[in-house]
């Protein structure tokens, strides 16, 4: 079966750094879109990034300049370094895989960020 393995999530002073990677396995990944969103308190999940197989990349307005997306097409793997957080990034991350080709989206467990002010 296909799963989505989130990790690197935790707790950060405002102005620190976490990085979020994720492990994808179970079909074949390569030509796919591979990104992050969250869910705040109280909120509606929301897109933060994304990545192509090619190496195009997407950011919400709230992360770009301070979150990178990154993504190793041989290991199956995303990664979102998170820079310049603050306590508006509290939410809980997860990991979205996008196939074109069957049209299927994966999702990953989530994993909580949370930012102390």
């Amino acid at each position: 079966q296909v799963q989505l393995v989130e990790s690197g999530g935790g707790l950060v002073q405002a102005g620190g750094s976490l990085r979020l990677s994720c492990a994808a396995s179970g079909r074949d990944f390569g030509n796919s879109v591979m990104g992050w969103f969250r869910r705040a308190p109280g909120k509606q999940r929301e897109f933060v990034a994304r990545i192509t197989s090619g190496g195009s990349t997407s950011y919400a307005d709230s992360a770009r300049g301070r979150f990178t997306i990154s993504r190793d097409i041989a290991k199956n793997t995303v990664s979102l370094q998170m820079d310049s957080l603050k306590p508006e990034d509290i939410a809980v991350y997860y990991c979205n895989v996008y196939v074109p080709s069957s049209d299927d989206n994966y999702w990953g467990q989530g994993v909580q960020v949370t930012v102390s002010s």
